[in-house]
């Protein structure tokens, strides 16, 4: 018999039972001491699966790039005629093939188009290309140089290099002296799966309820005639049939779950909601959901992305200009600000709390 001396008891050690959340350090992918650094997207087949088969994050790229791009485009006739001959791959106009671009970039962190001119150095058209065969290559002062059009025939490589002037380049977020933009999915991912499992396995909640586990009790240990049952019992539930039985010969019971015995995963998958559109800077109105929104809530939240789309907009405006030489103004949709500024003013307690500067992002030399 053991020793039931309470003297004998020992204490836990729980210091190491939980480890403590941490975050890897990471260095940048600039340029190194070699002549030449290259870098290819080697993750974009993954990105982009998630942009076509998870709904909310093809919901936000695609609203980024259609308020970006899609609202139309200001310019000079000279301009215009210009950008009204760009035909893209076949039957796309400049503006979608803008739009695009944003959409790649979003997705992948770079996005890229041929600059096609001709003979007289006019531009006549841009093609996009696929981010996922193109490699930057880097001299040893971190500089672009080129970019290279990578495929594989029978395991030989081919390279198509492409000096600077003849692609249109887009990075988004670019950090330091990286020579490569970066994505929003990366970032997004871990939100993304928790909400997807959590889904998944309501789904398979939902299911047990439409059709219940049973556990049958045969009185027969005979692995033939169990097989038989087993065979009867799952196609009849299958199908939703009853099923008839000698008396005594067989014992069903519904396989259930107590109440309140599991956590409840909708409230989580309402939060990882909420944290997903947070973390990809879109405020979950934009895309349709007006759930618990007040009039108020909503102005402000769409005056905010208006900043993000105004500053999405400078930058694709700038790189027009000084990569393609033409003058654009992107349209903006139509805004609230006043409209929040008024409601403000007939507050009483906050008609100070907004002022026009707060919410409107200025650039110099322009309103």
């Amino acid at each position: 018999m053991g020793d039931m001396d309470v003297a004998s008891s020992v204490a836990s050690d729980l210091t190491t039972a939980v480890t403590d959340f941490s975050v890897d350090a990471q260095t940048t992918d600039g340029a190194t001491d070699l002549k030449e650094t290259t870098w290819m997207n080697n993750h974009w087949t993954q990105d982009l699966g998630y942009y076509n088969s998870i709904p909310e994050v093809m919901s936000v790229v695609d609203i980024k790039a259609s308020w970006t791009c899609g609202g139309g485009i200001e310019t000079d006739p000279d301009t215009r005629f210009i950008i009204d001959g760009i035909r893209g791959i076949n039957g796309d106009s400049f503006e979608t093939i803008l739009e695009d671009q944003e959409r790649t970039k979003e997705i992948g962190g770079d996005s890229y188009a041929e600059i096609i001119r001709d003979g007289d150095g006019n531009l006549i058209n841009l093609k996009p290309l696929d981010p996922g065969i193109m490699r930057h290559v880097a001299n040893r002062k971190g500089i672009l140089i080129r970019f290279e059009q990578v495929t594989k025939v029978k395991d030989k490589e081919i390279v198509n290099k492409l000096p600077l002037n003849k692609v249109f380049y887009m990075p988004r977020n670019r950090i330091a002296d990286e020579i490569h933009g970066n994505t929003m999915i990366t970032r997004l991912a871990n939100i993304i799966l928790a909400r997807n499992e959590a889904m998944a396995d309501i789904r398979q909640v939902y299911h047990r309820f439409v059709k219940p586990r049973w556990i049958i009790k045969l009185d027969t240990d005979d692995k033939t005639k169990i097989a038989a049952e087993k065979t009867k019992w799952d196609k009849a539930n299958e199908a939703g049939e009853n099923m008839y039985i000698p008396m005594g010969s067989v014992e069903v019971e519904q396989m259930a779950i107590s109440p309140n015995s599991t956590l409840n995963p909708l409230t989580w998958i309402e939060n990882q909601n909420t944290y997903f559109y947070e973390s990809a800077q879109v405020p979950r109105i934009m895309v349709g959901g007006s759930g618990g929104f007040t009039d108020a809530a909503v102005k402000i939240a769409y005056v905010a992305f208006e900043q993000v789309i105004k500053k999405r907009q400078k930058i694709v405006e700038d790189q027009v200009g000084m990569q393609l030489g033409l003058d654009i103004k992107l349209t903006m949709p139509a805004s609230l600000l006043n409209d929040v500024l008024s409601s403000a003013a007939k507050d009483g307690g906050v008609q100070n709390a907004i002022e026009p500067n707060d919410v409107t992002a200025e650039v110099e030399g322009k309103k």
